[in-house]
């Protein structure tokens, strides 16, 4: 179980994450798809389900 300090930091690394997705998406979208497994891990210990 995370602390709520720690589920903050996810949330934090999860809206970088997804601006990167974004940005890759517009510059490079065949890169689109190196971001991506960034994205949903953060998302997913911000839920604190892993």
């Amino acid at each position: 179980m995370n602390t709520p300090a720690q589920t903050r930091k996810y949330w934090i690394y999860t809206a970088i994450s997804t601006a990167v997705m974004c940005g890759l998406l517009v510059v490079y979208p065949e890169w689109f798809w190196v971001a991506l497994p960034f994205v949903l891990t953060s998302l997913v210990k911000a839920f604190d389900a892993i």
